[in-house]
């Protein structure tokens, strides 16, 4: 019996790979929210991080985040890619406003 590979991805440069937290399908009062009314999320934890950006003068600049983060992230930044059925982002570090805890 054959299994499916997971597939891997690894983000080049200062690019980090989201998965974004679950948009609210209820109001805290109750209300159903309908699909075309949701907001996108805008927190996620980061599951990869790529190595970091080079310098005009060729040293590595490290990233601020790691695998495992809870970032919070601009609105309408990165690009949305399925992955093994699975909805995630890929952001550029500029895009990252702040970790979360």
């Amino acid at each position: 019996m054959a299994t499916a590979a997971k597939t891997t991805i690894k983000p080049l440069e200062d690019r980090v790979l989201v998965r974004p937290d679950e948009a609210e399908m209820t109001t805290a009062s109750g209300i159903v929210i309908p699909d075309t009314a949701k907001e996108k999320p805008q927190e996620g934890e980061i599951i990869a991080v790529g190595p970091g950006k080079r310098s005009d003068t060729g040293d590595l600049i490290p990233m601020d985040v790691k695998a495992g983060d809870k970032v919070m992230y601009s609105k309408y930044g990165g690009t949305e890619i399925k992955l093994d059925g699975e909805e995630l982002l890929i952001l550029s570090a500029r895009d990252i406003l702040a970790v979360i805890g």
